[in-house]
């Protein structure tokens, strides 16, 4: 007889779901990181997904 072997669920113990919006101390802390790093183009998609209230996955199709 063949035994079955039960996988632990990938989410057990994780939040899910919805994750809180940013703040804006959040956001200008991510800005200025982009911005010493020199990621403009990294930092221009960031500063159009937040100000465009778009998502990655609606700004990338």
């Amino acid at each position: 007889m063949e035994t079955i072997h039960k996988r632990e669920a990938w989410n057990k113990g994780k939040l899910v779901g919805q994750k809180p919006p940013l703040k804006p101390k959040d956001i200008w802390a991510i800005r200025i990181h982009l911005q010493n790093s020199h990621a403009v183009r990294d930092l221009a998609m960031f500063n159009l997904a937040i100000d465009s209230k778009l998502r990655g996955c609606d700004l990338f199709s």
